[in-house]
């Protein structure tokens, strides 16, 4: 691969989805219309965002014949200046968090001026276009309540035999009332993901400080685990739909559960233990939850991957769903999420557990796709719900 010279440079470009030669005026226009992105590195000027949700990108590879920007499924032309910087804007984007690349003569490659996020199966950079101030007060950081910790815990899975990370979300109170046990909640992410993405992109921590502060929920500690799915499904060879992910649940059942167990003040009752994931996430999350009833009382699935009417709600999971008196009688909360605009088959699901009087709670959060700002939304209806 050449060696392009990246560095950060001012530009601007047209609205089009196709950039402008950049002039001196358009450079000083674009950084009065906009602002820098919050998920730049330090001190970086680009991406910008303005306030209509366009996102305008600056790159220096005087060698490269071609560059885009590639985000959110849309690639973006960019334009060359006489100096060897390139810059590109985009359409309006939907309000939330994205990744995105840059493809440099073919080749696709994360922006230095970006912070990277593991997703799509890589690390990548990525941009939150923002909500408004009221609308993301639920995630966005309170200095003026107390604030829990993440931790980064190790440990190793015989099944596996090789080390695991997972990150464990603490409450505030778990440091002042030493002597409580917390119920726990295992948080799952999406293919391609892994168990950094809720911290990160899902902002997890604002939303339980921030709701935990206010008494809307239960203080809790989350677990967060890689879900064995952090790449795209099928580049593994001969993997089946089945196969993908699916060893994960055997690692949380005897390996993750007893170590959080073991390590945190935790109430260890099913009554006091739920389990939610996002994507792929969701569709573990239901595997797990559905045929280990004896372990979790409160299931979540956001944008679920779910497949359980393929063959008939009666059929699946074991027939779970057949009894509608007993399935209620275990199950405290279960929970179906999806974003409006996603088409991902929650509202489907959501009828006919209505048609089988299996009780569970519905959510659509408008205007969201299949991304982040869905998913933190789910949280933030979910996670009051909870043991009480």
């Amino acid at each position: 691969m050449k060696n392009f010279g990246i560095a950060f440079l001012a530009g601007i470009s047209a609205l089009s989805g196709v950039a402008s030669n950049v002039t001196e005026s358009g450079v000083e226009n674009c950084i009065n219309i906009s602002t820098p992105a919050t998920t730049n590195v330090p001190e970086a000027q680009f991406p910008r965002v303005d306030n209509e949700g366009r996102a305008y990108f600056r790159l220096y590879a005087p060698e490269a014949k071609d560059v885009k920007i590639d985000i959110c499924g849309k690639k973006y032309n960019m334009t060359r200046d006489e100096t060897g910087g390139w810059a590109g804007v985009t359409d309006p984007l939907v309000e939330g968090f994205h990744y995105y690349f840059l493809i440099v003569d073919g080749v696709s490659v994360t922006d230095p001026a970006s912070e990277t996020f593991y997703g799509c199966g890589r690390m990548s950079g990525g941009i939150e276009i923002p909500e408004s101030a009221e609308k993301a007060s639920y995630y966005n950081y309170n200095k003026d309540i107390p604030h829990g910790q993440v931790r980064e815990c190790r440990y190793y899975s015989e099944i596996e035999g090789s080390q695991r990370r997972c990150y464990v979300y603490t409450p505030a109170s778990y440091e002042t009332d030493t002597d409580r046990r917390f119920p726990v909640l295992y948080l799952q992410h999406g293919m391609g993901e892994d168990e950094r993405g809720w911290h990160q992109q899902g902002k997890m921590a604002d939303i339980l400080d921030n709701q935990i502060a206010e008494g809307k929920c239960e203080p809790m500690i989350v677990v967060m685990d890689y879900g064995n799915c952090g790449y795209i499904f099928g580049a593994k060879p001969g993997e089946t739909r089945e196969e993908f992910g699916a060893s994960f649940t055997p690692i949380l059942l005897e390996e993750i559960i007893p170590f959080i167990d073991s390590t945190f003040r935790t109430k260890t009752d099913r009554d006091n233990r739920a389990m939610a994931g996002l994507s792929w996430g969701g569709h573990e999350t239901l595997e797990t939850t559905l045929r280990n009833l004896d372990k979790f009382s409160s299931i979540g699935s956001f944008s679920g991957a779910l497949f359980f009417l393929n063959n008939g709600l009666e059929n699946a999971y074991d027939g779970v769903f057949r009894n509608a008196d007993e399935f209620n009688s275990k199950v405290k909360i279960f929970f179906l999420g999806m974003g409006s605009e996603e088409n991902f088959g929650s509202d489907k699901i959501s009828e006919a557990l209505t048609d089988a009087w299996i009780n569970h709670v519905y959510y659509c959060s408008p205007g969201t796709h299949h991304e982040w700002l869905t998913w933190r939304r789910c949280l933030n209806e979910f996670i009051p719900l909870l043991f009480k």
